[in-house]
């Protein structure tokens, strides 16, 4: 397919000068409207200004401009139908062989907060409708929806002076991919219900994965488009190798819990749960900390912390095999520390702010559905909190008490994490009774759960897994009760000597 006619009318004015250059070079005629004419002016570029094309002039503030037929017809003419050719002869209307649009930013005004009225004028009435009549009518019409198009287009037309079919159907499916996204976002922020009748989700591919979980699945990654503030989709990769299916996942477990500390802190994910997590003062002894709760299960992980990297934690990070580390940011020293380290992925995702809302909600795909959930926000609720044995926790078993509970979000269910001095010791997870993984994080804390504090995400239904930890040598617990043997639970405990607290809270995380 020949490119005469092109017609370009961008929000985003990124690359479009050079792209139209490309084309008039071609001997491409050009369309555009208001914004676009002007900069393809501006830098000399030849353009006929649409209205000289429809004959009419803009207007109620730049809401109609492509509307109107000597645009639509030229865009959804059949090539080679003898009626639809008789139909632009009669109305002098000749046919457009390319469109290149980039829609109002909607999605970005939404991301910063706009006012209603800004918002309902970001909605893109003319663009939407461009991309869709060029997209349907892609046997004969090119369809350009975002800039990164622009150079490869140019390219294939450079060396074959045609655009494939391939290409078209290409460009017309992300046309209508985008349209749908755009059309998603603008749904969902009018219905304003976090669970709306029809769930329409729409991302962009932030990167093609070498595979998915393992070798023989595909994968990539997808960004929600609007998305702001620290989050995997949003960091920047400073060295390393490229980000696999399973780094992505782990490095977002550890972002996300890491977040949650205000002093300084480090957490260690493996497979997707935090299997190291310390804080001290400075980053390198939160660090260490984090690394010594296990060092066995730290080689090959994922670290996140939550303050900027400098050089002396830099060279503790180095000391173990370590997959990709994520932070706010890295001094100098610390970049030259991980230089040295050719495959480390080193993320770089700004300031934490613990106040920033989360993104979006929580989705997990089932064969032929979707399961949609808020995010597990609630932390400790303090008029819940209820100490059910004649011991209260002393000051450093509250601060322990405290510090494995919000741990113990992160980890799956059946989830117990055992915390002394602020440092997780022992981890017990994914297990299918309460007992086991309180003696699996017993055995990896050893002589370390002796004074130990102990969370469970969820209620003990008979004192057995207590009694474990008694036995282990560990002096708090918190669960969030509710057992019709909470009696049985609390009594053991009491008669150990434990403290024992009431969360009235649950954490499953399956």
């Amino acid at each position: 397919m020949n490119i005469r006619r092109a017609l370009l009318s961008v929000a985003d004015k990124t690359g479009v000068v050079e792209f139209a250059a490309g084309l008039a070079s071609l001997g491409v005629e050009i369309i555009s409207t208001g914004g676009t004419a002007a900069a393809l002016r501006a830098a000399q570029v030849p353009v006929t200004p649409l209205a000289e094309v429809t004959g009419f002039p803009e207007i109620l503030g730049g809401r109609v401009k492509t509307l109107h037929p000597a645009v639509h017809g030229g865009l959804l003419a059949v090539r080679g139908n003898a009626a639809h050719d008789r139909d632009l002869a009669r109305h002098a209307i000749r046919p457009i062989d390319l469109v290149a649009v980039t829609l109002y930013p909607f999605e970005a005004a939404l991301a910063r907060g706009a006012d209603r009225a800004e918002m309902i004028e970001e909605i893109d009435i003319g663009g939407v409708t461009l991309l869709r009549a060029a997209a349907k009518n892609a046997d004969g019409v090119a369809v350009l929806s975002d800039p990164a198009q622009y150079r490869p287009v140019l390219d294939e037309l450079r060396e074959t002076g045609t655009l494939g079919e391939a290409t078209r159907r290409r460009l017309a499916a992300g046309a209508f991919a985008r349209t749908s996204a755009y059309d998603a976002a603008i749904a969902r922020y009018l219905d304003g219900d976090a669970f709306p009748e029809r769930l329409v989700l729409g991302f962009e591919k932030v990167q093609d994965c070498r595979y998915g979980e393992n070798p023989h699945q595909r994968g990539a990654f997808y960004r929600e488009p609007g998305v702001h503030g620290p989050s995997v989709a949003t960091a920047r990769q400073l060295g390393g190798k490229e980000l696999s299916y399973n780094n992505i996942y782990d490095l977002d477990a550890a972002l996300e819990l890491v977040r949650e500390f205000d002093d300084p802190a480090a957490v260690v994910v493996k497979h997707g749960i935090p299997c190291g997590v310390g804080t001290g003062e400075p980053l390198r002894a939160a660090y260490l900390n984090a690394r010594e709760g296990d060092p066995v299960s730290a080689f090959g992980g994922i670290v996140a912390l939550n303050r900027p990297v400098d050089a002396a934690t830099a060279e503790a990070l180095a000391e173990t095999f370590l997959e990709a580390v994520i932070a706010p940011g890295y001094d100098e020293g610390a970049r030259a520390v991980f230089a040295r380290k050719k495959n480390l992925r080193v993320m770089e995702v700004g300031a934490l702010d613990r106040a920033a809302e989360p993104w979006g909600l929580d989705l997990r795909r089932v064969r032929g559905g979707l399961l949609v959930q808020d995010r597990d926000l609630l932390d400790l609720d303090e008029s819940r909190l209820k100490v059910v044995t004649s011991r209260e926790p002393t000051p450093r078993e509250w601060a322990d008490l405290r510090f494995a509970w919000t741990v113990c979000r992160y980890v799956r269910s059946n989830a117990i994490v055992l915390a002394r001095d602020r440092q997780v010791v022992g981890v017990g997870s994914g297990q299918m009774n309460r007992v086991e993984p309180v003696r699996l994080a017993a055995r990896q804390a050893g002589d370390r759960a002796r004074g130990a504090a102990m969370a469970s995400e969820a209620f003990f239904p008979f004192p057995d897994a207590v009694e474990v930890a008694i036995a282990a040598g560990v002096t708090a617990i918190m669960h969030p009760g509710g057992s019709l043997r909470d009696g049985e639970v609390a009594a053991a405990a009491e008669a150990a000597g434990l403290a024992m607290v009431t969360t009235g809270i649950r954490h499953f995380r399956h």
